[in-house]
Formats: C-alpha cells, structure tokens, sequence
C-alpha cells in the first residue's frame, strides 16, 4: 500500500497561524514573517522542537517564537565560531602531511603505494585526486600543468591545498607507517591513532558549519575516540558521554579547545567561545552536553 504525501504547502501568514493554534506565542508578527521567508519554516522547526510537547503534536506552555529566533542565531553563531577553529587545525594538517611525507620522499611521495594499508583505496583516492587535478581552475594547478607532465599530479604540497578535509583524513589515516602518521601528528599533541579519529570527526563537524546545519544540539553517527592525555584533556572531556549522540558537542568543543591551543597557544578562541556560551540558559548547554561542572574542568579554567 502506497503512503502518500498530502501535506500542503503554505503561505507564510498560514504557517504563523498554525504555530499559533498549536501554542506559540508569537508577539510580532511581520517579524516573524520575515523569519519564515528568509530563513524558512522547515528549518526553524529544528529548533523549536525543544518545545513540543509528548505527542509531537502541539508546543509546551512557554513557547515563543522570539526564543526560537534566538536559538537559530545562537547555533549560528556557535557554527561561525566552532568553523574557524576548524580551519586551524584542517590548515595545519594540511601542512604537516604535505611536509612530513615530502622530506620522506620527495614532492611525488604520496604517489607511492607502498605508503598505504589498502591498495585499493589508494587507487579509489588517486583516481578521484586525478579527476579534481585535471578540472582545477587553481593558477598553481594549472601552472604544473603547463609545464610538467612527469609526474602528471603536482607535488604533494599543492595538491594538499586543493583537496576536502575528508580527502585528506583519508590519505592521512591509510598511511601504513605508524611511525609517519605520528610525525604528522607532533605538531597537535597527540597521539596518531587518536589524531586519526578526532579528524574523521572534525570533518563531520566541518561539513555541518559548512553547509549551515544544525549544530547546536547534534548528534554524531562516529563519534571520535576520546584521550585520556594529557591528563587536563582527559580531566575536561566527558567520557561519560561518549556514546551518547547528545554529548558529543561538548566533547568536540573540548578537543578544539586543546588542538587551538597547541597550535595557536595566544589564541583567544577559547575564550570567545566561553563569551557565546554564556548567552544561553543553562538548559541549552545540557542539550548541548554539558556536564553540571564543566566550567572547573581544566581547559575551561
């Protein structure tokens, strides 16, 4: 039997007036119509959720859409700030592979399959970098190009630069060498099998601040593998949630915190992350994770 699907499609006064008749409160509505059209109804429903009532059907005393509006600025907000430390360690990665593996063994390196646990996903990864090389508008993709054709891919240190975070935690957790792999994880402090998990995370994050998602309250199909050193990034993760989808924000916001300071130790990221934090109630932060004595955990302090 066929499950059609018969919602209709509303104009932006009717989507007011069902959110009124299922018991928010909305004190403004021009306002609020102007949230709808430019942020869109489907999206802000990920946010109001936390004030619907059992049934899924109708909202709790106490809903207003002025709070949902604050929450999606918040997850904005928290996405804005949680990006660019991400950026931080996406670009260091970069250098520290395209490094690590050019004074191993010269600026085509990585072309050499030896380097890698599975043969075939080397050539899945190779065939696919062969692709993104040859449509590259880049001017230094199309300087080689240009002028080498031997080996056809740049050296390892321009093409580090053009492909995705989830590219290059792929061709830096298939490397066979552990020995390599912990050279290219000195710079942030850990050890490489748990460098190798917490960017595989990261990407997921990444991709998310990207593409505008959700992020506040998110939940991780993978989460990361969680150190228990250095003792103060032990101290501060909460590993009592490691499994629950619900806590993984907090325990990436945690690892940020630590692989910001080792590789930018003057950064003030932490502490405009503490300053965005604050803006919101402290049932949020649960939402998010937050353990009732995380601001005297290590890295908070």
């Amino acid at each position: 039997m066929s499950r059609p699907f018969a919602k209709p499609s509303l104009t932006f006064n009717q989507q007011i007036a069902h959110l009124q008749a299922s018991g928010m409160t909305v004190a403004d509505t021009p306002r609020a119509e102007a949230w709808l059209q430019h942020v869109s109804y489907y999206r802000l429903s990920g946010y109001w959720h936390v004030w619907k009532d059992n049934a899924g059907t109708g909202f709790l005393p106490g809903a207003d859409f002025d709070a949902v509006c604050a929450l999606y600025t918040f997850d904005r907000d928290l996405r804005s700030i949680v990006g660019g430390a991400v950026e931080r360690v996406e670009v260091a990665l970069r250098g520290s592979w395209a490094y690590q593996l050019a004074h191993r063994g010269g600026p085509h390196a990585y072309l050499d399959a030896a380097l890698y646990e599975d043969r075939r996903e080397f050539q899945a990864m190779l065939g696919k970098l062969a692709t993104d090389t040859g449509r590259s508008a880049e001017t230094y993709i199309r300087h080689y190009r240009d002028n080498y054709d031997d080996p056809a891919l740049p050296a390892v240190w321009m093409v580090a630069e053009m492909m995705s975070f989830g590219q290059l935690s792929r061709w830096y957790s298939l490397l066979r060498d552990p020995a390599l792999r912990q050279a290219i994880a000195a710079p942030f402090g850990l050890r490489e099998e748990l460098l190798v998990s917490i960017v595989k995370h990261l990407v997921d994050v990444r991709n998310i601040c990207a593409h505008h998602g959700r992020l506040w309250n998110r939940g991780f199909r993978s989460p990361p593998r969680l150190p228990q050193r250095p003792a103060e990034l032990g101290a501060t993760l909460d590993a009592s949630r490691a499994g629950n989808a619900a806590g993984q924000v907090y325990n990436a916001l945690v690892l940020l915190i630590y692989l910001v300071r080792q590789l930018a130790p003057t950064s003030t990221w932490r502490d405009e992350l503490i300053t965005l934090l604050a803006s919101r109630p402290a049932g949020d932060l649960v939402s998010m994770g937050f353990p009732a004595d995380w601001q005297t955990r290590s890295l908070w302090t």
